[in-house]
């Protein structure tokens, strides 16, 4: 609805065969080249997706003390931000405790070892000794580590390595065992204990917490800062949970992409961005790809199981047994090929699991040209020139498509230049949420939509009463009279008209309504541009190439050129700058301020003036000269603007009678206009008119002004009538 054009039998579906076959074989080449490897690792596990995603996935939230927050799969809001202590008993002691706090007190069950700062007098005399887990019996070596803070909590940290990043590193140095407490659906297991097994991971809170104040152990709990991860896509709580999981190496890929930007061989717009890029890849992390779910590429990997009297049945977490391949057959002949063995002594297993939507993304600049094979398309097209998107999706796609084409199109880039644009927000600059009733749908601005139908769709919804009271009094107060209609082309200028080089742009869509009135004004002055060129539009005939008369040329003919040529000056700038709002102002202010309500109100005494023989026989020439002129702007201000309002500039331009040597039977594909064509500037006329402007002013106003002196308001005077007779 917000106007395309491309070839429609070029469209690409992501699950089409030859993306298919794109991604199976960027998958292969890079797990044969060792970019992508398997490994078994503390993941980000989403439980209401029962999947892993990756670190770029996770938004991290700040909690500023004890907070309620929902939660997938609860009806009741979970209570976040609350430090708990608690305390484990000394093994062989008599009843000597020792305090550990934590915000997650579920993760306890899943405890292994308690660590302190090996300097920490208080509890050196501990440091090799053993405590007890209250629930499951099981001892636990209380061990000295620096990475331990001595002045946060009590001093003495519980190590819960399955569930826990700082603790995976703890548990990996001191060969900690790790015990995975959680389903993928975010179920206690068995091996919590039949008081726990089979709660839900947040209601064991409550139960753990009971069970510890019963055995004396619980010590109390106070509001506590800190960060919680979501989920992007389920806006779940994220679990680090231990698991197999395919990755990408991005060390190199970051270095070279970092080396592309520094280098200026990719140029990213704004420039803002450089930096955001420069931090985020300059401490990049591995890509974990590998998704838990049914929509997908399933990854081409194979888990290889010999046949063999005597063979140890191999782990599906050991990446030695797993072959990548294009199909099964060839699977085998690698396996075979790998373990020496014969093939018929090979079975096969594919990995059920699929590739993070981004992998096959991130392929898209050369996979929808037919990589790998050498198509006519990826001579042509590959590398393309321009990346336009959104600037938060920088790092999830943009990135990722730079890694891909310099991993797998040697070391070429997907494209030169990466426009980021800014995010759309409300006009009060909140982020659009269905539950603050403020999200704007496109579709509702080109045509309108009552504040009744608003409410209709947020009842249709699956808000709960209370933001639904919510959103309803936000709709109201935002949209009164509802959304009126303003058609595309004032939605698209709008945009345009708000694109600066920033990070939001707050759409107020009464603004919006205002360039729907631009755009009546484009079409009311183009009609009266088609009146003043004859009874029939076909009878006129412009000249093949716009031509000057300086002799006849009045002082406001040579004006409106000189403010064309700036308006062609501006567009291209604006375009060539990613400056759009500098292209909408000059649009904005050339047709409104300038054509409209200067030249074209200039031009009407002279075709009124018709009627009268007398000034008639001395008005012919000015008139066809005018004539020229009109067509000329309008034609030009069409071609300007076609790229930002394309429906309504096709229409006029359509009825616009054609040069001779006109041949696009579009304006889409008209020549841009370029300031070379337009070196119209005319600085006489264009001081005369800014002192017009000033007397207009000054008159308005009703007295002369300070600045302009007796003879300088003479001389307008002068101008004025010379241009009225001439």
């Amino acid at each position: 609805m917000l106007s395309s054009a491309w070839p429609q039998d070029s469209a690409v579906f992501m699950m089409d065969q030859k993306i298919v076959r794109a991604v199976t074989e960027a998958f292969v080449q890079m797990h044969e080249k060792g970019a992508i490897y398997r490994s078994k690792r503390l993941v980000n596990w989403s439980c209401t997706l029962r999947s892993a995603i990756s670190d770029i996935e996770v938004d991290k939230k700040e909690i500023e003390g004890r907070t309620f927050v929902s939660v997938p799969s609860y009806k009741e809001k979970v209570e976040f931000g609350v430090l708990a202590e608690f305390a484990y008993l000394v093994e062989g002691s008599s009843g000597e405790e020792l305090v550990v706090a934590t915000t997650r007190i579920e993760t306890m069950l899943g405890d292994v070892a308690v660590a302190v700062h090996p300097d920490d007098s208080r509890y050196k005399h501990l440091i090799g000794k053993n405590c007890v887990h209250p629930f499951v019996q099981r001892s636990m070596p209380i061990i000295a580590d620096t990475f331990v803070d001595p002045n946060f909590g009590t001093g003495a940290v519980k190590i819960t390595p399955a569930h826990d990043h700082n603790d995976y590193e703890v548990g990996v140095r001191h060969s900690l065992p790790f015990i995975n407490i959680l389903s993928d659906d975010g179920i206690l297991l068995p091996n919590c204990g039949e008081k726990f097994a089979g709660m839900k991971r947040f209601d064991a809170r409550k139960k753990i917490m009971e069970e510890l104040k019963a055995l004396g152990l619980y010590k109390g709990d106070k509001g506590h800062q800190m960060i919680v991860p979501f989920c992007s896509r389920s806006n779940d709580v994220i679990e680090p949970i231990v698991k197999s999981q395919w990755y990408i190496r991005c060390k190199d890929m970051a270095e070279r992409a970092l080396n592309a930007v520094s280098s200026g061989n990719l140029k990213i717009v704004p420039e803002s961005h450089v930096k955001t890029w420069n931090n985020w890849l300059g401490e990049i992390k591995d890509w974990c790809i590998s998704r838990q779910i049914w929509w997908g590429h399933q990854i081409p990997a194979y888990f290889v199981t010999i046949n063999e009297p005597g063979r140890i049945e191999a782990d599906p977490s050991d990446d030695t047994y797993w072959v990548s391949a294009r199909n099964e057959h060839e699977a085998k002949s690698k396996a075979a090929s790998k373990f020496g063995v014969s093939a018929d002594k090979i079975t096969l297993k594919r990995d059920e699991d699929v590739l993070d939507t981004w992998f096959s993304a991130g392929l898209w600049p050369f996979s929808v040209m037919g990589w790998p094979e050498k198509t006519a398309d990826m001579q042509n097209f590959f590398p393309g020139h321009l990346m336009e998107t959104g600037h938060d999706i920088l790092f999830f796609w943009v990135a990722r498509m730079v890694f891909m084409s310099q991993e797998l199109c040697n070391g070429q880039l997907p494209f030169k230049e990466i426009f980021l644009h800014a995010m759309v927000r409300d006009a009060h600059g909140r982020k659009m949420s269905k539950s603050l009733g403020n999200v704007i749908d496109p579709l509702d601005v080109i045509y309108g939509i009552s504040l009744e139908e608003l409410h209709k769709r947020l009842e249709d919804g699956n808000l709960d009463s209370k933001e639904l009271s919510t959103a309803k009094a936000g709709q109201r107060r935002d949209y009164p009279q509802g959304i009126p209609e303003c058609g595309t082309d004032a939605l698209r200028f709008a945009l345009m008209a708000y694109t600066t080089q920033d990070r939001a742009i707050n759409l107020d869509v009464l603004r919006v309504r205002g360039y729907r009135f631009f755009c009546n004004k484009i079409w009311q002055g183009v009609r009266f541009v088609f009146s003043q060129l004859g009874n029939n539009l076909k009878e006129y005939k412009p000249e093949s190439a716009f031509k000057r008369y300086p002799d006849i040329e009045t002082m406001t003919d040579r004006w409106i050129l000189s403010r064309l040529g700036k308006c062609v000056a501006d567009c291209n700038s604006g375009f060539n700058k990613y400056n759009f709002r500098q292209l909408t102002t000059a649009l904005y202010q050339f047709w409104y301020y300038e054509f409209c309500d200067v030249y074209l109100e200039s031009s009407k005494p002279i075709f009124f003036a018709v009627g009268n023989q007398a000034v008639k026989n001395g008005c012919s020439k000015q008139i066809e000269i005018v004539r020229h002129i009109l067509y000329h702007c309008v034609d030009t201000f069409l071609r300007l603007a076609s790229p930002i309002m394309p429906f309504i500039t096709e229409e006029l331009w359509q009825r616009l009678p054609k040069r001779q040597n006109e041949m696009a039977k579009s304006i889409c594909v008209t020549a841009y206009p370029e300031p070379e064509q337009y070196s119209f500037h005319d600085e006489e006329a264009e001081s005369n008119a800014e002192l017009i402007r000033k007397i207009a002013l000054a008159k308005a106003k009703g007295s002369s002004t300070t600045k302009d002196s007796p003879e300088q308001c003479s001389e307008m005077n002068d101008i004025e009538k010379n241009n009225c007779t001439t």
